[in-house]
């Protein structure tokens, strides 16, 4: 299905362009794409990321557009579990009334499918919801919900147990103190922190920084 051209959209007011429900069903029937957080760049490196993942978990979905592009990377027969609670934005991710829908998202990601591959797996909750009862082994975790330091935090405590021997966590916005980099105070902190200095985790390193994407690897 085509979507509307971008000098169609740019003359939408904003009212109309924010409105969550108005929004919700261009962007379920694709008359308007996903809104896109990700840099290209970055969505070389998530792409790059999934194409060895036999199990890959995304946490923060918003409109699909970055699980688009893991649809588009996993191999056949993987496995992708999608995390949202689908409700107001909080935590600082996202400009006021930027939230998403549940049904709308799903669309998207549905179309982004390769003859039914990955398989889907949807977790309509918040993540430390679903991470205190996850048990599955994960080769790839894309950490991009709730942008507060203790949310962050949370999310990697509850869920980088789970990462095989090689496998990867990619923490979004979180290159905020670096040269050249960008993101959000919050997952800056967690990074920072975790996997900079003499207080670095052991078992784990960084293996690649793009804009505002650091990506670290289990070593052990």
């Amino acid at each position: 299905m085509l979507s509307l051209p971008k000098a169609v959209r740019r003359l939408t007011p904003d009212r109309l362009r924010d409105d969550r429900r108005l929004r919700a069903l261009a962007v379920g029937a694709g008359v308007i794409p996903p809104r896109v957080l990700h840099s290209p760049a970055e969505a070389e490196v998530i792409a790059r990321l999934a194409r060895d993942a036999s199990t890959a978990v995304e946490i923060g979905v918003y409109e699909g557009a970055s699980a688009a592009v893991l649809c588009g990377a996993l191999p056949r027969g993987a496995e992708l579990h999608l995390i949202d609670p689908f409700v107001d934005a909080t935590g600082h991710a996202l400009p006021p009334g930027w939230g998403a829908t549940e049904a709308a998202s799903r669309r998207v990601v549905e179309r982004a499918r390769r003859d039914g591959s990955p398989k889907i797996h949807w977790h309509v909750a918040p993540s430390g919801e679903v991470g205190r009862a996850w048990r599955t082994p994960i080769d790839l975790v894309f950490i991009d919900g709730d942008h507060s330091e203790e949310g962050c935090r949370l999310d990697w405590e509850l869920f980088h147990p789970h990462v095989t021997a090689g496998g990867v966590v990619a923490f979004h916005d979180a290159r905020l103190s670096q040269p050249g980099g960008d993101g959000a105070p919050g997952p800056t902190a967690v990074v920072d922190s975790l996997f900079r200095g003499d207080g670095a985790v052991d078992g784990w390193e960084i293996v690649d920084e793009t804009h505002r994407l650091v990506t670290v690897r289990a070593t052990g």
